[in-house]
Order: structure tokens, then sequence, then C-alpha cells
């Protein structure tokens, strides 16, 4: 009981920080030759001006190990100094085996335990407090990689404005190491209401909709989304978790220096913002030249808050995100870096 009690008083933190995006990009002007919808519409609507499509040789543990050599470089610690990797994603490569079984042996990491985590656009939040909490318990995890990569690009239908005017291609990787005591991660919160469990959905490919003995049909096999609905959840639920996790750690709201979250919509984020009593200097977005990169976006923005200097050491910063189901998670940090630097794109 001691030693669990010991491990339950280390802090974890964020020791690097990487990402890595495709090198083509599409515009709005270039997606609105497929779509019947006005270029300035989807700015309008989304805020978003591109997103990043994947090449045809691209793949999921592809750009999953660029962005952890790139965290890692970042912290400056080699493969085997990592007894932890936690791949989140909706897009892997296969159905299964998972991508961070592929992530470990591209790394050479040999030391490292792998799982997936399958939260939709939650996932990477959602990966950090697995990490963190494993990290809490076990002596040996001293060391924990947490990668976010989506192909998000591969499962849509191009002509649907419902979804190819959000969904990019991207990952994004965070090495996190042990900290002093009340460094780092505080808490966690999370919620789900699955009232609008149909709403964003990939049905083909899934033991309901098998693939085996049946032609290819658009109506299962691309991303389906209700826009309406997930705005609905993500205005309604997203300041909750945010008040929610400020309340398990005993931080004010008003304390939060700085909130990270997930690049879904510009609008979203905006009116969420002003919903807590913020205004935008208090976050960061990347959605209007990156656009939705599922479970990779926190860990992208993330990135480039770090390389901008956004974020100071002792600042409280909230990371918070949004997926299907609906699942909603929020952590709080209080920010430390053990090592400078951080590698991007």
């Amino acid at each position: 009981m001691t030693i669990l009690n010991n491990q339950l008083g280390q802090g974890v933190c964020v020791a690097g920080v990487g990402h890595h995006l495709p090198d083509r990009f599409e515009d709005n002007e270039e997606l609105c030759e497929k779509l019947k919808v006005d270029p300035s519409w989807i700015l309008e609507k989304t805020g978003i001006k591109r997103r990043y499509l994947a090449g045809p040789e691209d793949t999921a543990t592809g750009f999953a190990t660029l962005a952890a050599e790139k965290a890692l470089k970042a912290a400056a610690m080699i493969p085997d100094q990592i007894d932890l990797i936690i791949v989140c994603t909706f897009s892997g490569d296969y159905v299964f085996p998972p991508v961070s079984a592929k992530v470990q042996s591209n790394l050479a990491a040999k030391n490292a335990q792998i799982f997936d985590v399958q939260a939709n656009c939650c996932g990477f939040v959602t990966g950090l407090t697995v990490a963190s909490d494993r990290m809490k318990v076990d002596s040996e995890v001293r060391n924990a990689l947490v990668i976010g990569v989506e192909m998000n690009s591969r499962y849509i239908d191009r002509s649907d404005v419902n979804t190819s005017i959000y969904m990019s291609d991207g990952a994004s990787a965070v090495v996190l190491t042990k900290a002093p005591k009340s460094e780092g991660i505080l808490a966690s919160y999370f919620f789900t209401d699955s009232s609008n469990y149909e709403a964003v959905r990939m049905r083909g490919g899934g033991s309901s909709f098998r693939l085996q003995k049946r032609p290819f049909d658009p109506a299962v096999d691309f991303m389906e989304m209700n826009g309406i609905a997930t705005w609905k959840q993500a205005i309604t639920h997203l300041p909750k978790v945010i008040r929610k996790v400020c309340e398990k750690s005993q931080i004010s709201l008003t304390d939060v220096d700085f909130l990270i979250f997930h690049q879904a919509n510009l609008n979203m984020i905006e009116y969420v913002v002003r919903k807590l009593g913020f205004d935008m200097s208090k976050t960061y977005t990347n959605v209007q030249e990156i656009g939705n990169t599922g479970s990779a976006s926190v860990g992208i923005a993330l990135s480039e808050c770090v390389s901008k200097s956004l974020i100071k050491d002792g600042q409280i910063v909230v990371m918070a995100a949004v997926g299907a189901g609906f699942n909603f998670g929020a952590s709080i940090w209080r920010w430390h870096t053990p090592k400078i630097g951080v590698e991007n794109v």
C-alpha cells in the first residue's frame, strides 16, 4: 500500500510533442468543384478554409510513427525509454491488429506495452488520461507515448457536403514523463450522452454491416454525420465537462489560463469559449487551416501551441474534446516542462 500511495503522489507531465500533416491540402475552391455550394458558405458555416488529404501511399501507422519520432526528439528520449504506447484512432490501417503494435515495431520500442483507444474525436484526451493513470499506479511505466492519428479522407464521400467540408488527415504525439507532485495533469472528467448515438457513424465493416458477400453500399460504407445534432451536443456538454474538471481539481474556472479544444468547427469553439465567459485570447485554433483531424486534432493544436510558446510553465491548461457517441472529455494540467523543445512539420 505504501508503494501505491507513493505512486499516486507522483505527477505526470508532457515532455515532448510533435505532429505530422500530409503534403497535400485542399482549399474550399477545389472542394466546391465537387459540391453544389459556394466556397464562402463553407467558411461561414465552419470557419474552415482548407483541409489536408493523405496520399495514396500514406498510412495511419506511417503518420503515427512520424509524429512519434518528432515527439521523442523534442523530449530528448529514445524509443527504449518508452514503456507504454497508446494510439487513439478510428481509422487505423486494419480493423485489427492495433496501430500501436505496428508503431512499436516501427520505432523499435521493444519495452513498450501497447494498445489502441477508440473514443472517436475524444480519443486523445482519453488516451492522455489513461496513460497518466497507468504511470501513477505502476512504477515500471516511466514514460508513455500517446498518439492521435486519423485517415478520415479514406472514409469520406468527397461529394457529401455533410462530411467532406470538415474532415482532414494527420497525426500528433505526446511523450509523457514523471513530474513533481501537483505538476502536469491534475484531473480528468468524462461524460457520455448516447441519446444521439446514431448521429455520427461509420457502419460499413462493422460486425453488423460486414463487408463479405455484399457490394459496396454508399449508404453504409461512408462516414455519416448529422451536423445539427453534433452542434447541439457540443455546445451543451463541452462547457459542462470543463466546469466539472475544474471542480474536480478544485481550481476555479476563472483561474484557467488557456484552453485547447478538439478542432471540429471554428464557430463551435467560439460559441463554447463565450459560454464559458472567456474571449478567444484564451485559446488557440487551427481548424481554419487544417480542418477536423479527429483524434489527432487536440494533439496537433497542442504541438503548435508549444512551438509558438503560447503555454508557459505554471499556467493552468484545459484540453477538451467531443467525439461520436457522444463522448465528452476534459483534462486540466498545471503546465510543467521538464525538457524544452518541440518538433513540428
